[in-house]
């Protein structure tokens, strides 16, 4: 598959997600879709609660959804609104992109409800990122 084919895929598949997004309190709907290293795609939506805190973004339920079904690793990932903007991933999705990407050179799909189609990479939109513990002793 190209890396055109590749983008395009998941920006739909993220599409899809956002067809289920739960997302009464902020109004702003989130899909997402990633590619699992075993060639299968996993979607995810952002489910909100009245307690924001609890709120889970689509990206990390895509991720957590591709880890639920055996997968620990994604090769591509694309996040999606329909609201005005676009929808960058937050830090703590950044974060959990980190830890489960293939490397920092992992694609990055971001889309709006403009059309347009941002491409980057987790490396991109996480310069420095904390990916090792070492502990203390």
């Amino acid at each position: 598959m190209s890396k055109e084919e590749l983008r395009d895929l998941l920006i739909k598949e993220a599409w899809e997600g956002l067809k289920n997004s739960y997302s009464p309190y902020s109004k702003f709907p989130v899909g997402a879709a990633v590619m699992g290293a075993d060639g299968q795609v996993y979607r995810g939506c952002n489910i909100e609660n009245v307690s924001y805190g609890l709120t889970v973004c689509g990206e990390r339920n895509a991720i957590f959804n591709m880890v639920v079904h055996g997968c620990k690793t994604f090769t591509a990932l694309a996040v999606v609104t329909s609201g005005k903007g676009d929808a960058a991933p937050c830090g703590a999705c950044r974060q959990v992109m980190g830890e489960f990407c293939e490397n920092l050179d992992t694609p990055v799909y971001i889309g709006g409800g403009d059309g347009e189609v941002l491409e980057t990479t987790v490396g991109g939109i996480m310069p420095y990122p904390f990916l090792k513990f070492e502990g203390v002793e």
